[in-house]
């Protein structure tokens, strides 16, 4: 049964708080027992007033008592629209502790990453990918929670947290059992009900392992804090009545008694009366008129205050104010006594040195809805050049110019984009969102108005394509835009016209613009990009004698700049996946390049072409023979990413491989259960997907005895090649495999296919694909011809790159030739590729020598 009194440690505002303080001293306990011990996550939820930061500031002291280290941070209302601000908050005075080679020591490859958004770093130039730096943020709290255990984490008024940082919680709270952390998560119920910071919020409380929801004091309950507080002499119709006028909230009770103290009436029922007057001037109306007898000077010192929301000092308070620094310390003082104003916070939110907070967000938000809108709209106008006076950038300023009402103002224009240039650079789309769109409604000179578009289009890019459609198609039927900048602009409107399925759209919107140009460099861009859609997103249906007129563009490139570069890589994938002579195809790939590397501006990080063109070049290499040149670009590919802090889309496509290279090891369930947990099955994506996927997962429904389904998968990656003009044998292997099943039931059909195999494989002219052709043809023979069509077979692959194969030719040679020796080669081979399954077949053969 709930106890009615406190611990003698307790507050007033943690009565009846019993069952909530044991979930924390038990996440404590588990916490402290071992550094290798598992983290937990426990939210507290409870409408304004119902004692969740004083819940919050027991939770430190008592960790502070077992010796743990505490960070904490709050929400804030007027501060929700300003990124990673809460987790700022929560990190910052821990690493800017630190020196920056220490800082950089502990957060490792992330600290480029996740050192802009958290403010100790400056961010590069380049737009941050929000993924990769949510990551880093997750991998940031891990190390440091390794450096610094028992550690503990507490977020107060999470509901008013932003939404950068709500997402970097709910991606901690996922896996936060593995972080050896205590996480105390505040917050009001339905404060924030719908958006991606509710679908965080929402996250957060299902990975808790502890949600409590706080209810208001019973009558008893008030009694007793009553009478602790009064003194045992409050009757207890007095009591009753000041439960009745607060509902039993804490806070306005706490607040109610300490008023009842000031006036110095006695807590009998003759006074009960005067309690609701008391309560009205504690909260809403009755606390702006309570602030209103304080002066005019303190109102409007309380008002500044509030506008600033963050980083509130006395003399930033008297420059916002226009009251001297003298003047301002007294209102300070007055207001600090009114306890309207703190030098601390209740859940040890600490701020710096000098600064002050609210003494609670119901106070912050009853002061700033007092000023009138006029006054605020043009105390935020003043705010923004305050705090860039005084060192803040374009990012800090913006929250008090998107409250400024429009009004023709070119130097705000550039400072809200300036603004989103910062937020950009730091991961952080939505805040660049809101700051070109306010920038829009200025409005912007007509000579800059099309650019201000073209950037809101750049950022909500990867999030509303729909939208950003609308954006660039305006700018673009604006003037303003010229030369480079419409060039920009007409291929991220092809971008969102593909992520919105307006393929058709998409190529026709660059193919008219590249018409509008002479012969150049932006006309050869726009080409390459009309080229680039219809080869990787056509599907099945390419555009008619697409191969041709690259090849003939082509022609006249050099690879002087990145224009013809990139036609270049394009005529070599093309000519790569048509089966054409792999040395032509090497000699083009290679003018692609600057001194054997991927030029500026085409790397696989770089905004100006996306991952597309050094994809399609590796992939050429790699189908060519070429795994060395392939292999190099891979492995940039893997630190650009990693420097980059990219993730999501990228690394679901390592699953693939994962899932193919098990398939090839001899792992064939593994394989299966790799397939089925990714959704591996059609309908496949109308982009290119190397290797081709029928025909990989046509290998893997034979190898799990599916054989029906198998010869319809491999006969559907035939008519998909056949359409695309696909016919390099490596590339999509289908031939291969549907040889070998048909053999015995249409040995026709198979000794058809072997042929055609061969015959694009001569074509090619890698030793990978003719070794693997003569395996095939090999597969449809007996005795001495199937032996010395292995042995051929065996001849060829020792001299390409590709392991796996070449020990799967060993074998098969062994076992046509009866040769213990070639079997045992074929072992070791197979051994030094992990291919498993291969090791066993071999293993079974030479155990009947």
């Amino acid at each position: 049964m709930t106890q009615v009194r406190p611990t003698p440690a307790a507050s007033a505002s943690l009565w009846e708080r019993d069952e909530e303080l044991a979930a924390v001293e038990g996440a404590l306990d588990a916490l402290c027992a071992d550094n290798s011990s598992s983290g937990s996550l426990l939210v507290l939820r409870g409408e304004a007033g119902l004692g969740k930061t004083a819940l919050l500031a027991e939770t430190r002291r008592i960790a502070e008592t077992r010796g743990c280290t505490v960070w904490s941070a709050r929400g804030s209302e007027t501060l929700s629209s300003v990124p990673f601000n809460v987790v700022r908050q929560l990190l910052q005075p821990a690493l800017l502790s630190l020196m920056p080679e220490e800082a950089r020591e502990y957060l490792g490859d992330w600290y480029d990453i996740a050192g802009p958004a958290l403010g100790i770093t400056d961010p590069g130039d380049r737009q941050a990918d929000p993924q990769g730096v949510c990551d880093g943020l997750v991998a940031a709290v891990r190390r440091l929670a390794r450096r610094d255990w028992p550690l503990v984490l507490l977020i107060d008024d999470a509901h008013w947290a932003d939404q950068e940082t709500l997402r970097w919680l709910a991606a901690f709270a996922e896996h936060v059992g593995e972080q050896n952390v205590l996480v105390v998560v505040a917050r009001r119920p339905g404060e924030t009900s719908s958006g991606d910071s509710a679908r965080h919020l929402d996250s957060v409380a299902a990975a808790g392992s502890s949600v409590a929801t706080l209810s208001a004091l019973t009558p008893d309950a008030t009694t007793g804090l009553t009478r602790a507080t009064l003194g045992a002499h409050a009757d207890a119709p007095f009591c009753r009545e000041v439960w009745a006028v607060t509902g039993g909230n804490p806070y306005e009770t706490v607040e109610l008694l300490a008023k009842v103290q000031d006036s110095e009436f006695e807590p009998t029922e003759s006074a009960a009366a005067e309690l609701r007057a008391l309560n009205r001037a504690a909260r809403g109306g009755g606390l702006v008129a309570r602030l209103e007898t304080l002066g005019i000077e303190a109102t409007r010192f309380a008002w500044a205050a509030a506008i600033l929301g963050t980083g509130i000092s006395v003399d930033l308070v008297a420059e916002l104010a226009t009251m001297n620094l003298d003047e301002a310390v007294r209102c300070a003082e007055k207001l600090r006594t009114a306890r309207i104003l703190t030098e601390s916070d209740p859940a040890g939110v600490q701020p710096d040195d000098g600064e002050l907070q609210f003494v609670h967000p119901l106070i912050a938000t009853a002061v700033y809805n007092s000023i009138p809108d006029a006054l605020r709209t043009a105390m935020h106008g003043i705010a923004a050049r305050v705090v860039t006076d005084n060192g803040h950038g374009a990012a800090v300023a913006a929250r008090h110019l998107l409250e400024v009402h429009p009004d023709d103002d070119e130097e705000l224009v550039e400072q809200l984009r300036e603004a989103a240039r910062e937020h950009l650079a730091v991961g952080a789309p939505d805040a660049a969102r809101r700051c070109l769109e306010r920038a829009l409604l200025e409005p912007p000179l007509p000579a800059v108005h099309a650019r201000v578009l073209h950037e809101l289009g750049c950022a909500t890019l990867l999030t509303a394509p729909a939208k950003t459609i609308d954006h660039l198609q305006t700018a673009l039927a604006m003037p303003g835009l010229d030369g480079d900048e419409r060039v920009d602009a007409v291929y991220r409107l092809s971008q969102a016209l593909l992520h919105n399925d307006q393929l058709e759209e998409a190529v026709r919107t660059v193919e008219a613009e590249a018409a509008r140009h002479p012969a150049g460099p932006a006309r050869l861009r726009l080409q390459a990009v009309q080229f680039m859609w219809e080869g990787i997103h056509a599907g099945e249906t390419p555009s008619p004698g697409r191969s041709t007129r690259l090849a003939e563009l082509a022609k006249t490139c050099s690879g002087r700049d990145n224009p013809e570069r990139a036609l270049l890589i394009l005529r070599g994938f093309d000519a790569m996946a048509r089966g054409e002579n792999a040395e032509e195809v090497v000699e083009v790939c290679d003018r692609a390049l600057v001194n054997g590397r991927l030029a500026p501006g085409l790397g696989w990080t770089d905004p100006e072409w996306g991952i597309e063109l050094p994809m399609m070049l590796a992939s050429a290499y790699a189908y060519t023979d070429r795994l060395d040149r392939a292999e190099a670009l891979y492995n940039e590919a893997l630190r650009a990413y990693e420097s980059a802090g990219w993730s999501g889309g990228h690394l679901s496509l390592a699953h693939a491989y994962v899932g193919l290279g098990l398939l090839l090891r001899g792992h064939v369930q593994e394989a299966w259960d790799i397939a089925d947990q990714y959704g591996f099955a059609p309908p496949y994506p109308s982009t290119i997907v190397l290797p081709d996927p029928r025909s990989v997962r046509g290998r893997l429904l034979l190898a799990v005895g599916r054989t029906k389904d198998g010869i319809n998968e491999l006969e559907a990656a035939e008519k998909a090649a056949e359409a695309r003009g696909h016919h390099n044998p490596v590339l999509a292997p289908w031939a291969v495999d549907l040889t070998r099943v048909l053999a015995s039931e249409d040995p026709e059909r198979a000794a058809r296919l072997a042929t055609e195999v061969r015959r694009n494989a001569e074509r090619l002219g890698t030793d990978t694909a003719i070794g693997e052709a003569l395996r095939c043809a090999a597969a449809l023979e007996t005795g001495q011809r199937a032996v010395r069509l292995a042995e051929q077979a065996v001849t060829y692959l020792e001299a390409s790159p590709c392991q796996y194969e070449h020990a799967a030719a060993r074998v098969e040679y062994g076992i046509a030739a009866r040769s213990s020796t070639e079997l045992r080669r074929g072992i070791t081979l197979a051994e030094s590729c992990g291919a498993d399954g291969l090791v066993l077949q071999a293993e079974a053969a030479l155990a009947l020598r």
